[in-house]
């Protein structure tokens, strides 16, 4: 194996070790009933968030130095429109219960 394949395989690795760790997290903090309330829900976010960079960063080898401006440009433009389609429907979703109580 040359050295190329082996720096991938290890990439690849330890993105993995990473997203199993940051779905674990979530997963016994909520069975194990460690945490409750809104603070569940700021970790549950935060491992997502951290999920979605490791899988950026050691998956798709996105980065910031190789990655040329036009796909960076389009990501970010994908994510501005995800926040605004969830923001979106969370806020319908909140002023619909508001309107209902």
């Amino acid at each position: 194996m040359d050295h190329s394949a082996e720096r991938t395989l290890s990439t690849y690795l330890t993105g993995f070790v990473l997203a199993v760790v940051l779905t674990a997290i979530p997963f016994a903090l909520v069975w194990g009933e460690l945490l409750t309330g809104p603070a569940v829900y700021y970790v549950i976010a935060v491992a997502a968030v951290l999920q979605v960079v490791v899988h950026l960063v050691f998956f798709l080898h996105l980065n910031l130095r190789s990655t040329p401006a036009e796909n960076l440009f389009f990501l970010g433009f994908a994510a501005v429109l995800i926040f605004i389609m969830v923001g979106g429907s969370l806020w319908i979703m909140l002023d619909l219960h508001h309107r209902m109580m």
